[in-house]
């Protein structure tokens, strides 16, 4: 049997770093690059899908038996999105090279994620919703290359090097499933044109040694034609969404239509609560012991920024800037944490 089509659209490199902030501790850097496929209409078959996106379908249907269910409805449309990121986190002084045990532990992780988005207007709804479920694997401890990466680039930028890296968190496989779902007012097009403004609502549930924990938020935008998508985020599963395949590729056309892609830029909140059960970054090795802090169970984080997109030499690019604050994530810690996010995206 022919393998099932899966062609590219875009990309994306996120970029995130507490030295916007002006510090240098706990969730201290983080970066991913991200490639989307344009969109699949109809019933997907996993058996005609190239044999790793077949493997990933065959998991999600086992782990939540009713997310393909509706992928056949003619509101339905789905895309696939490819994902390779690193982060690493570190205690507050850099110069102490004994186990800091009140501090948060040294952590990185390198993963790879591969996320399935579906995209669904309910029958004579206002609203519509995108589904998201995401598979990641990779590797915590040293073998992420957290500890060369961070010197690498304090090198570069003339920085003391932490050096405490020899007491970070064990060589262990990691592992995460993520299931979300946003939901938004319906619009038709690329863009919602001219002047507007809208709210997008968000649950989620994560679960592995990544994290397990259980999220509620909503993002708030105002501005000039705010694009059809469901919002900007930090990095994190389900983060990488666009506007449907087949308006995006309007922005070509001549004369243009009324559903084109068009340049604008809009400003946005994000507000977000999470119950957390695990965090590998705070908890340490899930099968063995190291070092961990007493994580807190509750978190909030709010996010506000700029987003905006052109179109150039037929292509479209977008970019979102955006400043994060969290709460404090365990007993130990002084004070809440802020960093910045950069996320540049490129429309093949």
């Amino acid at each position: 049997m022919p393998e099932q089509s899966v062609r590219w659209r875009g990309g994306t490199l996120r970029l995130e770093n507490d030295m916007f902030a002006g510090t240098d501790r706990n969730y201290t850097n983080g970066i991913a690059l991200m490639r989307v496929s344009r969109d699949l209409q109809g019933p997907l078959r996993p058996e005609c899908l190239p044999r790793p996106i077949g493997w990933t379908m065959r998991f999600i249907g086992w782990a939540d038996p009713g997310f393909w269910r509706d992928s056949g409805a003619r509101s339905a449309s789905q895309n696939l999105v490819v994902r390779l990121g690193q982060a690493m986190y570190t205690p507050e002084d850099k110069t102490r090279s004994d186990l800091i045990a009140e501090d948060r532990p040294y952590a990185g992780l390198l993963y790879f994620g591969l996320a399935w988005n579906r995209r669904v207007l309910p029958a004579a709804g206002s609203y519509e919703m995108l589904d998201v479920r995401e598979l990641t694997l990779g590797v915590i401890g040293p073998w992420s290359l957290a500890e060369p990466s961070q010197d690498l680039v304090h090198r570069a930028r003339g920085i003391e090097r932490f050096r405490g890296w020899s007491h970070q968190v064990r060589n262990e496989p990691a592992f995460q499933m993520a299931m979300e779902r946003k939901f938004k007012p319906f619009t038709q097009g690329a863009v919602r044109l001219g002047w507007d403004s809208d709210a997008i609502g968000s649950v989620a549930l994560r679960i592995g040694n990544i994290e397990t924990a259980a999220s509620a938020g909503v993002e708030l935008r105002s501005g000039w034609n705010i694009p059809n998508d469901f919002g900007s985020y930090p990095i994190r599963p389900g983060a990488e969404n666009r506007p449907p395949s087949s308006v995006a590729d309007l922005r070509t056309t001549q004369p243009q239509s009324m559903q084109a892609p068009r340049s604008g830029a809009h400003v946005f909140v994000n507000l977000e609560a999470r119950a957390v059960a695990w965090d590998f970054s705070l908890d340490g090795n899930l099968f063995r012991h190291s070092h961990h802090v007493g994580r807190r169970p509750w978190v909030a984080q709010a996010a506000a920024g700029i987003g905006s997109q052109w179109i150039v030499a037929g292509r479209g690019l977008r970019l979102a800037v955006m400043r994060v604050w969290r709460t404090r994530e365990f007993d130990e810690q002084r004070g809440r944490h802020a960093f910045g996010s950069i996320a540049l995206g490129l429309e093949f």
